[in-house]
């Protein structure tokens, strides 16, 4: 399967493993998985397919290839080897009110607004100058006033947000991936 056939926003599997994500990202040769735990995976086109592809799969005159190159009894799988880069988890910054200040009291609705974007944006240049290239915003459920704002403010830098992990955070996080160079 060529890499052009894969899109930003994919569902995708991997051939050899049970891991199932989304196109996050393409570069080169590379495509960047998130999986559906929330961990990326970079990964080269003739080791996922796109989900629901699998009679597609079995049917390409390449399958016997793939076969012989990667079941064959004498050949050892071995595993990737992912840069330390993948490993290290996102920074995390809680922007609830309660972890930002001891005491709200005398604090409207905009006063509390305009620390806490005033946080994610100090956090957000924190993490640009630093080379931390994931970061994950907690700003909870609510009415979604903040995570609108957030997404504003995102804009303005340029970068990649999505909805974080589900299952780590729940409804009420949003993580960044600031495309940078780390060396």
């Amino acid at each position: 399967m060529s890499i052009n056939l894969f899109q930003i926003g994919d569902e995708v599997s991997m051939i050899n493993d049970t891991i199932s994500g989304v196109v996050v990202e393409i570069k080169n040769d590379v495509i960047i998985v998130q999986s559906e735990d929330g961990f990326i995976y970079h990964c080269e086109s003739k080791d996922i397919i796109q989900k629901g592809n699998l009679h597609d799969f079995l049917s390409d005159e390449n399958h016997n290839e793939f076969l012989k190159e990667n079941l064959s009894d004498k050949k050892k799988l071995i595993p990737k080897k992912y840069s330390r880069k993948d490993k290290i988890p996102p920074m995390e910054v809680d922007l609830h009110v309660n972890q930002l200040v001891k005491n709200t009291k005398g604090m409207s609705n905009y006063d509390i607004l305009d620390l806490q974007m005033d946080t994610a944006k100090q956090r957000l240049e924190f993490a640009i100058k630093n080379k931390i290239q994931r970061v994950v915003f907690i700003h909870g459920v609510g009415e979604g006033v903040l995570k609108s704002e957030l997404h504003f403010l995102f804009k303005k830098y340029s970068i990649q947000s999505y909805d974080a992990s589900y299952q780590k955070y729940g409804q009420g996080a949003t993580e960044v991936y600031i495309n940078q160079n780390t060396k």
